[in-house]
């Protein structure tokens, strides 16, 4: 509070695509500043950026340590989504700002659209959609799809929230299930596999919900494709670093895998016309929360972290790397 007056205002950056809920979430005792793109942090006044307390990111924008270097009074990131890996989380812990993002709200959605995913992969569902539309049911038969949700096995590599959610799916669809992490899951039944390339050989299906970043790129590669054999599939819901496209394209063509079902991507939104051009992937625009009900629920609650903070109160859900203490 100031010596003669109100308390002081906040100024907020709200960095990434514009979005009803946050822009319109914050009270009177923020004052918002807006940039959409990277390019546009440079069009903020330095005596702008040395007053910015918090910041609300609310896309896949970078927030490395150049970034966030700009706001040397900066606290807080709110960040949209369950995965963080555009925000340099070492970079904040070591200068004291807590990064936040939102899970839990997206579990359920998410989940869903990874069946869907699987199923419309394994039964061609997308061709048989063009068969009907283009009229060619009057004249054949829609071929008997090589898949089938009944007589597989599915190795869930990541056994977080999401993949749990998955896995009751899957075992309530009489699938089973085993998982792959770096650490045994608590409270999980279902068989762990340390070894990656070791479960690849004893499924063939592989559904990636694991965390992005520099520990998993190129996760799923040429030699976890390889293992999974010409029966598999691999369904990718988590970020387009974890398998290594050109190795996935090579094994889809080569018949080294059967098919492949994918909502990301490594150059979002650009993808390779190689993989546009198979017959045997599903491809969506990275839509795995992407309802309205969800989506709304993931922005305030990117709103409802920051609002926490300035309060005196811990934030909802801070990321473990940078765990606060003392709220």
């Amino acid at each position: 509070m100031t010596a003669n007056g109100p308390p002081e205002k906040i100024d907020l950056l709200i960095y990434g695509p514009r979005k009803p809920t946050i822009d319109n979430g914050f009270d009177e005792g923020f004052v918002l500043h807006h940039c959409e793109q990277h390019a546009d942090l440079d069009r903020l006044a330095p005596a702008v950026a040395g007053k910015i307390r918090g910041m609300a990111v609310t896309g896949l924008v970078p927030c490395g340590s150049a970034v966030q270097a700009r706001f040397p009074e900066l606290e807080i990131i709110s960040t949209f989504g369950v995965g963080y890996d555009h925000v340099d989380t070492g970079y904040a812990r070591d200068h004291d700002i807590v990064v936040t993002n939102t899970p839990d709200v997206l579990t359920e959605e998410v989940a869903d659209v990874a069946l869907g995913l699987l199923i419309a992969t394994l039964r061609d569902f997308v061709r048989a959609d063009r068969h009907v539309r283009e009229g060619s049911w009057a004249t054949r038969n829609f071929p008997l799809s090589a898949g089938s949700l009944r007589d597989r096995t599915v190795g869930m590599v990541g056994m977080g929230r999401i993949g749990q959610a998955i896995a009751r799916r899957l075992a309530a669809s009489r699938v089973p299930v085993v998982y792959h992490s770096r650490r045994a899951a608590a409270g999980v039944s279902h068989r762990h596999y340390p070894n990656l390339i070791e479960m690849a050989k004893e499924v063939d299906t592989l559904i990636v919900i694991t965390p992005g970043g520099a520990s998993t790129e190129k996760l799923i590669n040429a030699d976890v494709l390889a293992a999974l054999g010409p029966r598999g599939v691999v369904v990718n819901l988590a970020r387009g670093s974890v398998v290594d496209e050109p190795a996935l394209i090579h094994a889809l063509r080569s018949g080294v895998i059967l098919a492949a079902g994918l909502d990301v991507f490594a150059h979002e939104p650009h993808v390779p016309e190689e993989l546009r051009a198979l017959p045997n992937v599903v491809l969506l625009p990275h839509i795995g929360s992407a309802s309205v009900v969800t989506r709304n629920a993931m922005d305030q609650l990117v709103v409802d972290n920051v609002t926490a903070w300035f309060a005196g109160k811990p934030p909802l859900t801070p990321v473990p790397e940078t765990l606060v203490e003392g709220r």
